[in-house]
C-alpha cells in the first residue's frame, strides 16, 4: 500500500507524541483543576469542603494560571526584542564601526599584517607606526588607490632597517586624494559590510574580519 507524504508525516508526528514523556514532577493549572474536581467528586458528603477552602484553592489555581501567562509574556517579549535587536543590527550594515584600537600587537622578528580604511581614493600617502611614547617608528608609502580598505604587512624594522621589538604599535596614515585635499584615517575604523549570527551572537564584518558586536565602541 503506498502512503502519501502527509499521512507519513502524520503517522511519525502521533509515535513521537506517544513516545514524549512528560515531566510529572511539575504540575500544571490543567494538573491543579483536575485534583480540585476529584477531591470535589469524592468528597464525605456528611462533610463537604469547606467554601473558605474552595475559594483558596481557586484563588491558588486563579495565581497559577496568572503566573503561567506571565512567563509566557516574557519569553514572547524577550523574542521579540532579540529580534529587534537583530534588526537594528542589520541596519548598521554600510555605517562606519569604530573598533576604539587604533594598535597591533607585533612579535619581535616577525612580520605585521593589518588593514586601514580610506573614505577617500587616495593620490598619495604615508602610513606610520609610532610606538606608545609616540615616536615614529617607521613610515611606508601609501600607493595610489581606490577609496576602500588597503592591506598592509610590515617587515617589523624600523626605518633603519633595525628590527623593532614586541609590543604594541599604533598605526595611521596621511593622504591626499586627486583634488589636493588632504585626509587621515587609522587603525579600528572601518565600514561595517555585514552582519552574522552564530549561535546568538551578533558578528560584524569589518575589513576582512568577522567581531562581535560588544567590540565595537561606536557606529556612525
Amino acid at each position: 500500500m503506498i502512503t502519501s507524504t502527509g499521512e507519513n508525516a502524520a503517522i511519525a508526528s502521533e509515535y513521537k507524541a506517544d513516545k514524549e514523556q512528560k515531566d510529572k514532577s511539575v504540575l500544571g493549572k490543567d494538573d491543579f483543576m483536575t485534583l480540585l474536581l476529584v477531591e470535589l467528586q469524592n468528597q464525605d458528603p456528611t462533610e463537604p469542603t469547606d467554601t473558605a477552602s474552595i475559594l483558596t484553592q481557586t484563588s491558588q489555581l486563579a495565581s497559577l494560571e496568572s503566573a503561567e501567562n506571565t512567563n509566557k509574556s516574557l519569553e514572547s517579549l524577550s523574542s521579540t526584542l532579540g529580534a529587534s535587536q537583530e534588526f537594528s543590527m542589520i541596519a548598521a550594515i554600510g555605517k562606519i564601526a569604530d573598533l576604539g584600537n587604533d594598535t597591533i600587537s607585533h612579535n619581535e622578528g616577525t612580520s605585521s599584517t593589518f588593514e586601514l580604511y580610506f573614505a577617500n581614493d587616495i593620490k598619495e600617502g604615508t602610513l606610520n607606526i609610532t610606538d606608545n611614547n609616540g615616536n615614529v617608528v617607521r613610515t611606508m608609502e601609501v600607493a595610489t588607490s581606490k577609496a576602500g580598505v588597503s592591506q598592509f604587512t610590515w617587515d617589523g624594522k624600523d626605518s633603519s632597517g633595525n628590527i623593532v621589538e614586541s609590543g604594541f604599535y599604533k598605526v595611521s596614515a596621511n593622504y591626499t586624494d586627486s583634488q589636493e585635499k588632504d585626509f587621515s584615517t587609522r587603525m579600528g575604523i572601518y565600514p561595517i559590510e555585514s552582519i552574522k549570527f552564530d549561535n546568538g551572537k551578533s558578528l560584524a564584518k569589518v575589513g576582512s574580519n568577522y567581531v562581535p558586536i560588544e567590540s565595537i565602541s561606536e557606529i556612525y
